[in-house]
């Protein structure tokens, strides 16, 4: 008996070890440095780039003068949120005429935290909670019966 306990535990333990490993993953662009070394400025045009790149991440948001092709190697350990070990862009510059201005490597030391606003735009009307809802939906009464006040309608009965 003693025999068969010892190899389950050593198992279990190394199925707990296993379910614990860190899971990498490339997401996004990858990168090829054959393929963007052939790219020249004012040569080559979006068309080039884009049979020898593909299509890009994402492009500027004013304009269509830059296109960024975007990878990033992310690590998650079980449930845990994943972090970002590595971030690469591409960013390629044109100009009016659709020609390569520039071509520009970023990466993850290049970025700016930006603090997004935390606040909430109210709704209009209240928020009940899970316990208000269950009393107020009582048998044999109906909702058009109960008059309420609409906070948001300056105190008049709802429509």
């Amino acid at each position: 008996m003693k025999f068969a306990v010892i190899p389950s535990i050593v198992g279990a333990t190394l199925a707990l070890l296993i379910a614990c490993a860190p899971v990498i993953s490339q997401r996004g662009y990858l990168p090829d440095p054959e393929n963007e070394g052939e790219i020249k400025a004012a040569t080559d045009t979006k068309t080039s780039v884009q049979s020898r790149l593909g299509y890009a991440s994402t492009t500027a948001t004013f304009g269509n003068d830059s296109w960024y092709y975007i990878s990033a190697t992310e690590k998650q350990v079980a449930f845990f949120k994943p972090t970002v070990l590595k971030r690469q862009i591409l960013a390629v510059y044109f100009d009016k005429n659709n020609k390569v201005t520039a071509i520009r490597h970023y990466g993850l030391q290049d970025g700016h935290v930006i603090a997004f606003e935390s606040r909430e735009t109210p709704a209009r009307g209240r928020e009940t909670t899970f316990l208000q809802e269950l009393l107020k939906a009582t048998p044999g009464s109906s909702a058009t019966n109960i008059q309420e006040t609409n906070p948001g309608n300056g105190g008049g009965p709802i429509p």
